[in-house]
């Protein structure tokens, strides 16, 4: 089965356990990293979450995964906060982080730039537009490595 696969059905099989516990889903991701490969499910709500709360949704999957036993490969399951930090890479993301300091990085410059802090002001299918200081910056989409909520100090 492939990442992309692996991926699309754990979060099938998670959505039922969150949403009865009143959490949303963050994201699913299947990665190897060294030697290991982790399977790493990324949950919040109103408030946060807490270490027995991950541990609850955890061996609630667990149950879920050794019963499909779809992941040939072993690995380590990780239920965890999307942490201060979270990405922004579903829509229901870009909702959440609409009118918070966000910093992206980009594959390639724009503007001599590859790095960008600011407010996220909008986003489309297409681009995001980022408000450093007062001025806009319409990113394109496919051009972004990685963009995430940014701590406010």
């Amino acid at each position: 089965m492939k990442r992309a696969e692996i991926e699309s059905t754990v979060e099938e099989m998670v959505l039922p356990i969150l949403e009865a516990g009143g959490y949303s889903l963050v994201d699913v991701e299947f990665v190897k990293e060294g030697a290991d490969h982790y399977l790493r499910v990324y949950a919040d709500r109103e408030g946060g979450i807490t270490v027995d709360d991950c541990e609850m949704i955890s061996r609630a999957l667990e149950k879920k995964l050794d019963e499909r036993d779809l992941i040939s490969e072993a690995y380590i399951l990780e239920v965890s906060s999307p942490g201060l930090t979270r990405p922004l890479k579903k829509e229901r993301d870009f909702a959440f982080g609409k009118g918070k300091l966000v910093y992206a990085k980009l594959y390639k410059p724009l503007d001599g730039r590859k790095e960008f802090t600011g407010i996220l002001a909008d986003y489309d299918e297409e681009a995001v537009e980022i408000m450093e200081e007062e001025t806009p910056v319409r990113i394109p989409r496919k051009d972004i490595s990685l963009i995430r909520l940014e701590i406010e100090v």
